[in-house]
């Protein structure tokens, strides 16, 4: 059996005209994954009311933090892509779960290539339903429709692994040495407390109040994202030798009315500069790639409010981007891949 690897990351739009924004966000947000009420009520929301008004509000954003290249997500992925590539020895393609690079067409490169056995690899550390979950399910879709010849194995979110946490950290601790900050936030794309809720495989253990997130053992936690992303800082702090009160966790992106994960990242920064924090660091570890929600929503917005409240020095963190220590984990995963396939075969 010939086996390739999908990594797949969020997606973006072609452009930062309005009309393909437009698009992009109309794709992204009907998702039942990404906005969880009943049909009509999405359609309303979204083809109502947000389509008619975001559009050219994140046109702008997205202005701000385009490369001449194109998209800092799909530039920084495909060079991701390229170098992992380069040091695995079987098929590695790149696709998006919303936009013009579909997972039909990442699917399609591989089974091109004679691929029929594909390990799909969400580029998000933690699960979410929003992100890893919607995948699953596309892909899961697109096999049965177009290709039945297909074996798909899926990656597990990797936001524990001891190696992962080596990569992650060392890249935030590279940046923070000789830095004199005051206070290092990880921030994190929030999620409505609901969606939490759906993924709770115990039916109701999860009380929301942060305490089970830290609960060793529990099952809930492999579909946890507060857990997930909880852990993640705690493992990252723990690395770095970060003192308590040194580093906290929040959650950034929140759309709508519904309660979203807390504490809000807006708020967080506002907090702390009122509260007499001058130098502040930022890193987003939800993301492998900088995005708009990094480039404008923390280093653009988040600054301002900063400085707007007394604060003096805004660093943000890069994410790990096309790091050659991150390439080079990606392509180890999927050696392994490789050769437990190898041993069970052979067992």
């Amino acid at each position: 059996m010939s086996k390739g690897v999908l990594l797949v990351n969020l997606g973006s739009p072609d452009s930062t005209d309005p009309k393909d924004v437009k698009k992009y966000l109309g794709e992204f947000l009907m998702d039942e994954r990404v906005i969880d009420v009943p049909l009509w009520a999405r359609t309303l929301l979204v083809k109502g009311i947000i389509l008619n008004t975001r559009p050219k509000q994140s046109a702008k954003a997205y202005a701000k933090i385009w490369w001449d290249e194109g998209s800092p997500l799909i530039v920084l992925s495909e060079r991701l892509q390229k170098k992992v590539q380069e040091k695995s020895n079987i098929p590695v393609a790149l696709a998006m779960r919303y936009g013009s690079m579909t997972l039909k067409k990442g699917l399609q490169e591989l089974v091109d290539k004679g691929v029929t056995e594909v390990k799909t690899l969400p580029l998000y550390p933690q699960f979410a339903m929003a992100t890893t979950e919607t995948i699953d399910v596309k892909v899961d879709e697109l096999v049965a429709a177009h290709f039945p010849q297909l074996k798909i194995t899926r990656t597990p979110a990797f936001y524990h692994r001891k190696d992962y946490i080596k990569v992650l950290a060392e890249s935030i601790g590279e940046k923070l040495k000789g830095l004199d900050y005051d206070h290092l936030l990880f921030s994190y794309h929030g999620v409505p407390e609901r969606h939490i809720r759906k993924s709770d495989i115990t039916n109701g253990n999860c009380k929301m109040n942060g305490k089970c997130c830290f609960k060793k053992g529990s099952e809930q936690h492999e579909f946890c994202y507060r857990h997930q992303c909880e852990i993640t800082t705690v493992n990252v702090a723990k690395y770095l030798g970060l003192k308590n009160g040194t580093y906290s966790t929040s959650f950034q992106s929140r759309l709508g009315f519904d309660p979203w994960l807390q504490p809000y990242t807006d708020r967080t920064i506002e907090r702390m500069g009122k509260a007499g924090v001058k130098k502040m660091a930022i890193a987003t570890p939800a993301f492998v790639s900088d995005c708009l929600e990094t480039l404008e929503e923390i280093a653009m917005e988040g600054e301002e409010i900063f400085h707007e409240v007394g604060g003096k020095e805004f660093t943000t963190i890069p994410c790990l981007n096309d790091r050659d220590e991150f390439a080079q984990l990606i392509a180890n995963w999927i050696e392994e891949w490789q050769v437990v396939n190898i041993d069970t075969a052979i067992a």
